[in-house]
């Protein structure tokens, strides 16, 4: 096992809900000796942490409050700055769909495909995709998510992808390996469509890569629903606390990284 393999096994351990539920357990073995107090004021702590954590409204904050913020793209924008190609980046994959018969994309990726190919058709722009399978795909995967995609793009939408990237296994060899393949067309002012809570980390990827990015984000975490409902646990709330808080400390781990002494 390589150090890529153990990236999505620890940020399980860490993140909502795993994280919280650990402390619960720590908390508890704790109570059964000496600090029984404090072992159930951790516990009690985790479990309350858990219900914030699983609440939209305080995923709108962390949204909000713990990630730089990109504004949605416009298509006049993007059409002045001189932009040369629409960059979609992979979201997941279903291995297989018993209802198809062959692998689907995961309900994030097709949200992306759909929004990237929507802002080609108002732009005009051709488009690339970057995905392969990543550190956690399951060993049922046997297509990597770019050869998904392309499939996808064309059978639903109608529309070949220009360039594809099927190699890449996080965020960070999309913009590595895309590229050497966009190169050879001369393609470096880009717009990238992403999650607006994946974009920060993306931007500051493919910059670093080399690219002039223009941000195109979709799917923002914003309140929608009864004020009372946004406070009440939900599936989607932890969802998308989960998802800033792995971004948030991705992005300090890239940063932090970044300065070392190699």
């Amino acid at each position: 096992m390589i150090l890529g393999d153990l990236k999505p096994i620890l940020a399980t351990l860490v993140l909502p809900p795993a994280g919280p539920l650990l402390l619960v357990l720590l908390g508890l073995l704790l109570a059964t000796g000496r600090k029984k107090a404090g072992g159930l004021i951790l516990s009690l702590a985790a479990a309350v942490l858990l219900w914030l954590l699983s609440c939209h409204a305080v995923a709108v904050w962390l949204a909000h409050n713990l990630l730089p913020q990109h504004p949605p793209a416009q298509v006049a924008s993007l059409k002045s700055s001189g932009v040369q190609a629409i960059v979609i980046l992979g979201g997941g994959v279903q291995p297989m769909a018993p209802e198809y018969g062959e692998a689907q994309l995961s309900p994030p990726a097709a949200a992306r495909l759909r929004y990237g190919l929507w802002l080609a058709r108002q732009t005009g722009l051709p488009v690339a995709f970057a995905g392969g399978k990543g550190w956690g795909a399951s060993d049922a995967q046997t297509q990597s998510e770019a050869e998904v995609t392309r499939r996808t793009a064309l059978q639903d939408h109608g529309v070949t992808l220009r360039w594809t990237d099927g190699q890449s296994r996080d965020t960070s060899e999309n913009a590595s390996l895309l590229r050497p393949i966009l190169q050879k067309d001369r393609i470096q002012r880009i717009a990238l469509v992403t999650h607006a809570w994946h974009m920060p980390r993306s931007v500051e990827a493919f910059e670093r890569a080399g690219f002039t990015v223009s941000a195109a984000p979709m799917a923002y975490i914003q309140p929608s629903r009864h004020a009372l409902l946004e406070w009440l646990p939900s599936a989607d709330g932890l969802e998308g606390s989960r998802a800033v808080i792995k971004e948030w400390l991705a992005l300090l781990v890239q940063r932090f990284t970044r300065n070392l002494p190699w």
